[in-house]
């Protein structure tokens, strides 16, 4: 293994020092976000956002078959205990981005309400 040494703001080593444990999984994951091969779902929901999506397009959004085969591929990992660090808070993340969507739909869902 090899060892870096890094400088970072000082607002970013605040944010860091609980998760020293786990530094190298978020700078995998953050590998993964600019790769641009590693099709996500964050990427995919900043670019659904970011195209000024209409209510109508918001509830209607469903993530890719890429993402759901690889979200499908985490909980099948996490139902036989095989999932490692770094998938987990890959999944962690999912998850939030699910529950944050889901609200996200709801409140669309309200304005369609309004506009009929």
């Amino acid at each position: 293994m090899v060892q870096l040494t890094i400088e970072v703001p000082d607002e970013l080593a605040f944010r860091l020092q609980p998760n020293q444990n786990r530094l190298v999984e978020i700078i995998e994951l953050g590998l993964r976000e600019i790769t641009p091969a590693e099709y996500t779902l964050h990427s995919e929901l900043i670019e659904f956002l970011a195209s000024g999506p209409t209510p109508q397009n918001i509830v209607s959004f469903q993530p890719s078959a890429d993402v759901t085969t690889r979200v499908i591929e985490l909980l099948e990992k996490n139902k036989d205990g095989s999932l490692n660090a770094a998938e987990q808070v890959e999944l962690d993340q999912y998850e939030t981005l699910d529950y944050l969507m889901t609200l996200v739909k709801a409140r669309a869902r309200v304005h369609l309400a309004h506009a009929a």
